[in-house]
């Protein structure tokens, strides 16, 4: 079996280094414009030059979004955009609109374009009609089974590449093209600024009643409605890549780099375990719940989704927190950056990239003086402790929070 691409998110610089730390194949990212996570730092000019520099040192690709549905007024900074871009040189952009499609495919005729799930891929024929138009790729819609993902594989070019994702955040509505946040908020969630309403406890108001708010199920605390639990086929990966799709795709643009991080690696061990058709290891399996996340289901990808909705609340489960940064080890010591307050004497878990976390006492923990401290408690503060372990930069620290829930 061949081994489908690990696409990784890069919400900034430093979720980009995390990305190519821990096995990326490919990142994907935003501008300035155009993308649809308008709240995350993103990419100007001169950073995505130095980002897809950084990232083709090590062999990976960038891919740029260009993901929402822009108005009129908006296109008149395509041009400067696509320039930009090529100028960087992106291995690909990501595009919803068929209008921004063709104008990038005028401006810039060799660059490669992938199809958005935002475009609502959900059959052949408009898989062929995009392939036909010039798109390399396809990012196929979320509500999609196995079964109809094969069938697609089936019935279209096998130089059309098939992207789906793999984890991660879901919309309740048709491949996030949502106008709830809009009509609530006057935030377009299909131009990149979302406020998640589908997370808010929702109760019904009847027309005469209008100060007497009734829960929409029978308990005082109401529902979430519309809150969608978080995807996760990390056990799945084999049949998601038996059904002929070429890159796995974690959401995650706006999430922390401990997370890019985290599941990078476990995806990247995953794919490879994928590939080589052996079993995955269960510490592997373990990641996915010590970052934070709402509670797992696998979406659409074995039929109807039972069980996809959660009402008891919008929050996120989390059991581990990261602690520090590795810079170095040496001497018998592990030098480090601060990320949040831990203990001399708390156990620390060391997260590398592809191999099984280790677990550690902090003892000796010294501030950059190397005067005995009993905390590191201030952000960003230096620090080290006794680690006779080889550790390699970069690795991250957690302690954990709470025992995780592998539901």
């Amino acid at each position: 079996m061949s081994r489908p691409e690990v696409l990784a998110p890069a919400g900034d610089r430093e979720r980009l280094e995390a990305a190519l730390d821990y096995g990326a194949d490919a990142v994907y990212l935003g501008g300035l414009h155009f993308g649809m996570r308008a709240g995350a730092p993103n990419f100007d000019a001169q950073a995505l030059c130095e980002a897809v520099r950084l990232a083709h040192a090590r062999g990976v690709k960038v891919y740029l979004t260009v993901n929402t549905l822009p108005r009129s007024r908006e296109l008149a900074l395509l041009p400067q955009f696509v320039s930009e871009a090529v100028n960087a040189g992106v291995d690909a952009m990501i595009v919803a609109d068929l209008g921004v499609f063709e104008e990038i495919r005028r401006l810039a005729p060799q660059m490669p374009l992938h199809a958005s799930t935002q475009t609502g891929i959900v059959n052949y024929a408009t898989a062929n009609v995009l392939h036909r138009m010039g798109a390399k790729r396809v990012v196929l819609a979320r509500e999609l089974s196995l079964a109809e993902i094969a069938d697609i594989r089936r019935q279209t070019s096998p130089e059309l590449e098939l992207e789906v994702f793999v984890h991660g955040a879901m919309c309740v509505s048709f491949s996030g093209r949502c106008l709830l946040s809009a009509y609530l908020t006057d935030r377009d969630a299909n131009r990149g600024a979302c406020a998640q309403p589908c997370r808010w406890k929702y109760s019904l108001v009847e027309e005469n009643r209008p100060n007497l708010p009734l829960p929409i199920e029978e308990t005082p605390e109401g529902t979430y409605i519309l809150n969608a639990r978080d995807l996760c086929m990390i056990e799945h990966l084999e049949e998601v890549a038996a059904a002929g799709v070429t890159s796995f795709k974690i959401e995650g643009r706006a999430k922390s780099a401990y997370y890019v991080a985290t599941i990078t690696n476990a995806y990247r061990i995953a794919a490879d375990c994928c590939a080589a058709q052996t079993p995955l290891p269960g510490w592997v399996r373990e990641e996915v719940y010590k970052v934070s996340h709402r509670r797992y289901c696998t979406g659409f990808f074995f039929g109807h989704p039972n069980a996809s909705q959660y009402y008891g609340t919008s929050g996120y489960i989390s059991s581990c927190e990261v602690v520090g940064i590795v810079e170095r080890c040496e001497g018998g010591r592990l030098y480090g950056t601060q990320r949040n307050r831990f203990f001399a004497g708390d156990m620390v878990e060391i997260l590398s990239p592809g191999t099984p976390p280790v677990t550690v006492r902090v003892d000796a923990l010294c501030n950059a003086d190397g005067e005995s401290i009993e905390t590191a408690n201030h952000a960003m503060m230096a620090f080290s402790f006794a680690c006779d372990l080889d550790i390699p930069p970069r690795s991250l620290l957690r302690v954990a929070t709470a025992e995780p829930e592998t539901e």
